[in-house]
């Protein structure tokens, strides 16, 4: 059985023999609520790929230590996979980060589309992005990530079409522009004439999957994108919602790499 996974803010230095202090809330739900007990093994990570492996040593109420056997340095999964979200209305939002998380998506972009139910702005935008990042770290602690996913603040359709076109450093607003350049971009349409399992894929690169929101895509939305450079393509007659054709089109996107036992060259 795989070990427990647990956050911590970095693991820079840290070698095999060295003992490492948890605090805080992380630990304050190991020991209390997971009911972690001296004797046990467990990961540590960092979420940038650094993993130490240890044995639990001490345990208080908000705090744990663990003496460290051994530390892995983990390259970070390519090709690596960006994900624009449209906003789903209520819970759903939470859910499409949780299993993009689980899948594997380097990155998870909310974006505002114009058929969008929900809205962020002001204080709601600040904690629905707290909730997707707070769902996001819980996520790739359950999947054993060693390289923890981005959730980037709210982007705009110009914004996003901007990460189509593989444009770096987008104005800076919405915080973007920390994306680079891609080299597949593709938009869930279902109308669209090209299926997805068609689509040629680079064995090390960057993707985008533009996800719509429940109202879809609108034209403009559309041609907007594959003037930029994405491929709309559709994923099968069926209409998936929006929280769960993101992790459809990642993982039969993924099927097709090394990262899946896809392609070699």
């Amino acid at each position: 059985m795989t070990l427990p996974q647990h956050l911590v803010p970095s693991l820079d230095g840290v070698r095999a023999g060295d003992e490492v202090t948890v605090e805080g809330d992380e630990a304050h739900h190991a020991v209390v609520v997971r009911r972690l007990r001296v004797g046990e093994r467990l990961t540590l990570a960092d979420g940038r790929g650094r993993v130490a492996t240890g044995e639990v040593t001490a345990t208080a109420k908000r705090a744990f230590t663990v003496a460290v056997v051994a530390v892995d340095d983990r390259p970070e999964p390519r090709p690596s996979v960006t994900v624009v979200q449209a906003l789903p209305k209520g819970e759903r939002g939470e859910l499409a980060v949780e299993v993009l998380t689980e899948i594997g998506a380097a990155r998870i972009v909310p974006w505002a589309a114009a058929r969008s139910v929900a809205v962020w702005k002001g204080e709601r935008a600040a904690k629905s992005l707290a909730r997707w990042r707070a769902t996001a770290r819980e996520a790739a602690k359950q999947a054993r990530r060693a390289w923890h996913p981005e959730v980037l603040p709210l982007a705009t359709t110009d914004e996003v079409v901007a990460l189509v076109a593989g444009v770096v450093g987008v104005g800076g607003v919405g915080g973007v522009g920390g994306v680079g350049g891609v080299d597949v971009a593709v938009v869930l349409h279902e109308d669209a004439a090209e299926p997805l399992a068609a689509l040629a894929l680079p064995a090390d690169g960057d993707l985008l999957v533009v996800v719509g929101p429940e109202g879809g895509l609108t034209d403009d939305e559309v041609a907007r994108f594959v003037a930029a450079g994405a491929v709309a393509v559709r994923l099968g007659e069926e209409v998936l919602r929006t929280s769960t054709a993101g992790v459809a089109a990642v993982a039969a996107l993924l099927a097709q790499t090394p990262r899946w036992g896809g392609l070699t060259s």
